[in-house]
């Protein structure tokens, strides 16, 4: 566990916009951290139909631990009936995504905006990481 983890865990905040809950990570994601955004996504999926977008821009770094979180999160919200938006500019998130094998398994967008105006009623459903001018990551590289 890094110093910053200590003085101030991986959470950096977390807020409502309309329906959605917006949880924004920040530093290093790994084994030493997991446990409490664990406690904190369980409590956020917890209800029927959650809405959460959790932001990943502020995490330079994500393990196989903190991906096996996501995991969880989505199956969890996928039991509820409800969505879940991953968010980070990183192309590095995105080839840990695709190497894993999950790139299907997650809609991630570049931007919050991008994630927050996302409607699923207003257009057909796509599979994560395709080519969209809305800045989400794109399968075919």
């Amino acid at each position: 566990m890094t110093h910053e983890h200590a003085r101030t865990g991986p959470i950096r905040s977390e807020y409502t916009v309309g329906h959605t809950t917006v949880l924004e990570l920040r530093g290093d994601l790994d084994i030493a951290v997991t446990p409490i955004v664990t406690a904190r996504l369980d409590a956020l999926t917890a209800c029927p139909h959650p809405d959460l977008v959790v932001d990943l821009r502020p995490v330079p770094f994500l393990d196989c631990a903190a991906l096996g979180v996501l995991c969880r999160a989505r199956a969890r919200i996928r039991e509820r009936h409800g969505r879940l938006r991953l968010v980070s500019g990183s192309d590095r998130l995105r080839d840990i995504v695709r190497r894993t094998g999950l790139a299907g398994a997650f809609d991630v967008y570049r931007s919050l905006t991008d994630a927050l105006s996302f409607q699923p009623r207003d257009r057909p459903a796509v599979p994560a990481f395709a080519d969209r001018p809305s800045g989400r990551f794109s399968r075919s590289r």
